[in-house]
């Protein structure tokens, strides 16, 4: 698995859910350095003649982030047929609901408010066990 968040907080509670999961992860801290390592994972698949789905079982980003922000970020893994079958959840702590139709217009599979660990469990496993 796959995440992008630019909250130390955020991602130690990611990690902390993870681990909780028995779920190999890797991360990015901003959106531009996230979008950089997908496209070296899903070039490295290519390489390797696997799928980037082999590789990942799901990314989850945050909203904001500096440099490219989650929905940018998400409309660029929707877009890119290497990542297709790949759920894509959005993690913020927007939670308007043009928050959530923003995630929507871009492709997010769910969108979870940030710090309440077990909601991003409950989420993250059902889509991880695809």
């Amino acid at each position: 698995m796959f995440f992008a968040d630019d909250s130390l907080v955020a991602r130690r509670k990611i990690v902390e859910v993870l681990d909780k999961l028995g779920v190999k992860h890797k991360h990015a801290t901003n959106g531009a350095e996230a979008w950089g390592r997908l496209q070296g994972i899903a070039a490295h698949a290519t390489q390797t003649g696997r799928s980037v789905r082999d590789e990942l079982r799901l990314i989850l980003v945050d909203a904001e982030m500096p440099e490219m922000d989650g929905y940018v970020l998400t409309k660029n893994i929707k877009s890119d047929v290497r990542f297709t079958g790949i759920p894509v959840v959005m993690h913020s702590s927007l939670s308007s609901q043009a928050n959530h139709a923003m995630g929507k217009a871009v492709g997010v599979d769910a969108y979870v408010g940030k710090f309440d660990a077990e909601i991003l469990a409950d989420t993250l496993r059902p889509l991880l066990e695809r």
